[in-house]
């Protein structure tokens, strides 16, 4: 067992006791391994709406091994709160106060094991970074997913009704039927959109239990997953397995191979690195490209494909990935389980997991091959890819698994805007032509908080004079539920001066998804050789002058201040 870290502060000063006891403790649990359950609960959104229930079941786990857990919480934010305004600015930095407040409740009071209950976008990595901060023995409990809409839609139709509506396109009945229905249950958004990817990422680190990543929020299985952690924290804190003996080089090499598999979101470019970071790692962006070269893209789960999260889980979730691709993981990394990947899949095989989880599909009359393909069958390799060039030196992500056959290799004229709203407007207005490469820029981490394009993008995918053939450059980030041809995380971003800073109106931007590049080939419309795009970007740089933004204040003007590189993880550095 590790030292008894709860006990440290009760020699120093017995209030530490008194306080206890005034919370309904008894003088037994004084004595006891004492666990801190910190979960993001709250009415922010569907997906920690009912993590009380959840939290409440782990404590019950605890207790049922002899320990004593104590409830924290630091509620979190959803991205469909913040479309269309400022408050978008605020979504990714709500990371690193989520991350920096459970640090906080983990170091003030000494505790022997941790428990973080969380399934959406930034509160998921959140905890991961707080979990490799703190450095204890620690359980994931990810919130599950959503019950889908009619017809199996999920909530993205958000995109596609809001550019209707903008254009007077859509009837009453339609946006009320959307309202209604689309998001029946709480769990988090049906589709393999961020908060999805970072489920499935924290089960394929080894933080959260096999078999949890998009489990049916409203399945009562749920809660019995929910006690198990209990149990598991125990465990890990009786053997001394801490954070870190989970979260090695090779666990996260583990999740980028589980990541290709599952076409997940470019946010894990900024999420995974942000982890790692913490615990001394570096996770370079061309290990992903690296990586999605070799490991074949297997999920047909939206907006990549053709079903939605929970059906994925009933078709094997995350553990079937795991053993369709198990001759390239490292198995014998260390999980919360107490045992090693590998034994943790041949357990869920004796333990009938893969064929109860798809009795449930076959309810829907669905193949289990139909969701989850595999490798033999299989005929793309991965999903996202790093892209460099004159445009973006440090590279830049996209996710091609998302992107039509014909935009692969493309060349179109930029229409630049200075911001998301402006770029949102001209496409509402039809002022975008086909064939554009739509430039939005100054939203990069040090810009503006690096705020997702969703809405702009969504307003591309649902016009049809658009969608085929416009593309989308950015240094701001991408909702998990984008497609299409976007390029995000443009480095350096503009307000560094970035080269996406110096792009004009008209100049010819070359996308080349198969050679991973990303260039200015032309100026005005008219092709140019590199070395003279080289000679007009010098003396454009000459002529820049960064201009007047927004001005910041509170958590936003620091984190602009400190964030780093969105290809480096997007956080906060005081280095």
């Amino acid at each position: 067992m590790i030292e008894q870290k709860s006990k440290q502060t009760r020699k120093i000063w017995p209030q530490v006791d008194a306080l206890k006891l005034a919370m309904n403790w008894s003088e037994k649990d004084l004595d006891k391994l004492q666990i801190l359950v910190d979960d993001v609960q709250g009415e922010s959104h569907p997906g920690s709406y009912h993590l009380d229930t959840l939290s409440k079941e782990s404590c019950v786990g605890v207790f049922e091994s002899g320990g004593r857990p104590a409830k924290f919480h630091v509620t979190d934010i959803c991205d469909g709160w913040a479309e269309g305004h400022d408050g978008m600015n605020y979504i990714l930095p709500s990371r690193e106060v989520i991350a920096n407040m459970v640090e906080i409740h983990g170091n003030v009071i000494p505790w022997d094991g941790l428990i973080l209950l969380s399934g959406c976008d930034k509160a998921v990595p959140a905890h991961l970074i707080a979990a490799a901060r703190l450095d204890l023995p620690t359980v994931h409990i990810p919130s599950g997913s959503q019950h889908s809409g009619p017809n199996l839609t999920t909530a993205g139709l958000c995109g596609r009704l809001t550019a209707k509506d903008k254009r007077g396109e859509a009837t009453a009945a339609e946006m009320r039927n959307y309202k209604l229905t689309g998001c029946p249950t709480c769990g988090v958004c049906q589709f393999m959109g961020t908060a999805s990817t970072m489920q499935c990422m924290s089960e394929a680190l080894g933080l959260a239990l096999p078999g949890t990543a998009l489990m049916p929020a409203m399945f009562g299985e749920i809660k019995h997953y929910a006690r198990a952690a209990g149990l598991a924290v125990m465990n890990l804190a009786e053997k001394g397995i801490t954070a870190s003996k989970i979260l090695t080089k090779e666990a996260f090499i583990n999740a980028i191979k589980v990541h290709a598999a599952l076409g997940g979101s470019t946010n894990a470019f900024i999420h995974l690195p942000a982890v790692a970071h913490e615990l001394g790692i570096t996770i370079e962006p061309d290990i992903f490209d690296e990586i999605n070269r070799k490991v074949k893209h297997l999920v047909n789960v939206q907006p990549n494909g053709k079903y939605v999260g929970e059906l994925f889980w009933m078709a094997g979730g995350v553990p079937m990935v795991e053993w369709l691709i198990r001759d390239c993981l490292d198995l014998d990394v260390m999980t919360c389980t107490g045992k090693t990947l590998g034994e943790n899949l041949e357990q869920l095989w004796e333990d009938d997991y893969f064929v109860r989880c798809q009795g449930h599909l076959q309810t829907f009359g669905i193949n289990p091959e139909d969701v989850i393909t595999p490798p033999e069958k299989a005929t793309m390799y991965g999903s996202v890819a790093v892209m460099r060039g004159n445009i973006a030196p440090d590279g830049s992500v996209i996710k091609y698994s998302a992107t039509v056959s014909s935009m692969q290799h493309h060349i179109g004229k930029a229409a630049v805007f200075d911001s998301e709203e402006a770029a949102y407007d001209a496409v509402i207005k039809r002022h975008i032509q086909p064939d554009t490469v739509v430039v939005i820029r100054y939203e990069g981490p040090k810009g503006s908080g690096m705020p997702e394009m969703h809405m702009t993008t969504d307003a591309i995918i649902y016009d049809d004079t658009l969608n085929k053939s416009v593309a989308v450059v950015t240094d701001g980030r991408f909702s998990g539920a984008s497609s299409g041809p976007c390029i995000g995380h443009v480095s350096p971003e503009a307000v560094e001066g970035g080269p996406i800073a110096l792009i004009e109106n008209d100049d010819l931007i070359e996308i080349d998804i198969p050679n991973r590049a990303l260039n200015i080939v032309g100026v005005a419309g008219v092709h140019k050789t590199p070395d003279e795009i080289s000679e007009i970007m010098i003396n454009r740089k000459k002529n820049w002058k960064l201009p007047t933004l927004k001005p910041k204040k509170g958590i936003l003007k620091i984190y602009t201040k400190l964030a780093v590189s969105g290809m480096a993880g997007a956080y906060m550095d005081i280095d």
